[in-house]
């Protein structure tokens, strides 16, 4: 994994894949922008780990991925 390192069910980013940039910023998404699993009423915040330099998010994930179990 150039630039990352393993930790628990996420990634640890160590530099952004597109600039190279070492500094790395997490934020989310706000309003009405949760993702929610098909057949159900809540749904979960997105979260994203993103490059402080040229933008580019690097990944996303659900703040409460429970929430997603049995709806495939």
């Amino acid at each position: 994994m150039r630039g990352r390192e393993a930790m628990g069910n996420f990634t640890k980013i160590k530099e952004c894949p597109k600039c190279g940039e070492r500094e790395i910023g997490i934020g989310h998404q706000r309003g009405y922008s949760d993702i929610t699993p098909k057949g159900k009423v809540l749904g979960s915040a997105i979260e994203y780990i993103v490059c402080t330099e040229c933008g580019y998010i690097i990944e996303g994930y659900v703040k409460k991925p429970n929430r997603f179990k049995g709806t495939l």
